[in-house]
């Protein structure tokens, strides 16, 4: 039956990673639904106000029987997410480490699982310096042995940032694009020239492949910063993400089409996709690639919602030379052999199957064609004006002598009015 097949496919996960690798990602192949939330809300962006007492929560689970001792770590890094030069002393008060002490056993699954829960920061981990910081998750006695990590940011918050996006762009006009203006009042900030020592680093929907980073304004005073008429400002408007709901085992969801048992797996064969390039733009309001976890007769949906085989198909010929992936939080937004899509010539479909937890999902097939070192929106999901996209704006500085960069103002914009 296809459920061994399966089950060698999802165990052949990435289970090495490089040094130099900072991205979040799953390294683990039984680390899954990992998310950061800022107070329980997951559209919340992963960011505490330095000095103010917040803190984050990060949970994931475990697919085996027992706990396991952990801990986790940070790695400090600058704008670009390189790790910095600084000593641990120069940006933590306290340890480097602290233990995982909050887990739970999953209830009434077939897939038997460990919850895990902890804060950033915590009593051990104090973070005094603002900027980028990995975390990162090992087993105790195995520190090298990193199960997954994920980004998180500590802002000060001194900056005041203004934006805008329109879908009148300089390169068209109500038709395939978004364009940010930016304005960046520096005053509280102490940056002393806000030509030369900001960076602006602006994200769309959670997405790392098509991040910009800006190192000078096209304008700026004394005080103020303005990113305006510039290229890297015009992103593709892409589409609204697709949905899919897994939170019934016994009753097909939101884009599910057939679901059947083969242990120790329920499995969900969702109704095939196809392009939406060609087609009308079509409102949906969704999570903007994010994931909820839920199960549909339950309030502790963290350790009852079960694990499930998820077999997505997209109906469309295949591209000599291009890859497609899906992108969504649920694949930690990384192309990589968990993301990237199988054509099979036999079904004429390209076929990817995920283990995932039960909830509610988003997702969207991105192309990346030859010679392109940028993925696309335009091949599969079309690029509609009107598409409400969320624009996450990051702006750090470095004066002249300093060794990192400091993060100095974190907003959020959404497209919907």
């Amino acid at each position: 039956m296809r459920a061994a097949i399966v089950i060698l496919t999802l165990l052949c996960a990435l289970s090495a990673r490089a040094l130099t690798d900072t991205m979040t990602g799953l390294f683990n192949d039984r680390v899954r639904s990992v998310q950061t939330r800022y107070q329980g809300d997951i559209f919340a962006v992963p960011m505490v106000t330095l000095g103010s007492g917040e803190r984050l929560t990060v949970v994931f689970d475990h697919l085996s029987d027992d706990r396991e001792y952990l801990r986790y770590r940070v790695v400090r890094c600058d704008a670009d997410w390189r790790p910095s030069t600084l000593a641990e002393s120069e940006f933590l008060d306290g340890f480097n480490e602290s233990p995982i002490d909050n887990y739970d056993f999953s209830r009434a699954t077939t897939v038997h699982y460990v919850n895990y829960w902890f804060e950033f920061p915590d009593d051990n981990i104090r973070p005094t310096l603002s900027g980028n910081y990995l975390i990162q998750v090992y087993p105790e006695n195995d520190p090298d042995d990193v199960w997954f990590q994920t980004r998180v940011m500590v802002s000060e918050q001194t900056a005041v940032i203004s934006a805008q996006a329109s879908s009148r762009t300089d390169i068209d006009y109500n038709d395939a694009h978004q364009q940010l203006s930016i304005e960046v009042d520096t005053e509280r900030a102490r940056v002393d020239d806000p030509f030369n020592d900001l960076t602006v680093v602006i994200q769309q929907n959670g997405r790392y492949d098509n991040e910009v980073a800006l190192r000078h304004p096209l304008r700026a005073t004394a005080r103020t910063a303005v990113y305006e008429h510039m290229k890297p400002l015009i992103f593709e408007a892409g589409n609204e993400y697709r949905r899919m709901e897994i939170s019934n085992v016994n009753y097909p969801g939101m884009h599910v089409e057939q679901i059947e048992y083969a242990a120790p797996y329920y499995h969900f064969s969702l109704e095939t996709d196809g392009s939406r390039a060609g087609r009308s733009y079509l409102f949906d309001r969704t999570q903007h690639g994010r994931f909820y976890v839920r199960e549909y007769n339950s309030d502790r949906s963290d350790i009852e919602a079960d694990y499930a085989v998820v077999h997505f198909s997209l109906d469309y010929p295949e591209i000599d030379g291009a890859q497609i992936f899906l992108d969504g939080d649920m694949v930690q937004r990384r192309f990589d052999p968990g993301s990237i899509m199988t054509y099979n010539r036999a079904t004429g479909r390209y076929e990817k199957v995920l283990l995932l937890k039960q909830g509610a999902y988003n997702y969207q097939y991105l192309t990346v064609l030859p010679r392109s070192d940028k993925a696309t929106t335009s091949v599969i999901e079309g690029n509609k004006y009107q598409t409400v996209n969320e624009y996450l704006i990051k702006v750090y500085t470095r004066r002249p002598g300093d060794r990192t960069d400091r993060l100095i103002g974190v907003t959020f914009i959404s497209t919907e009015q």
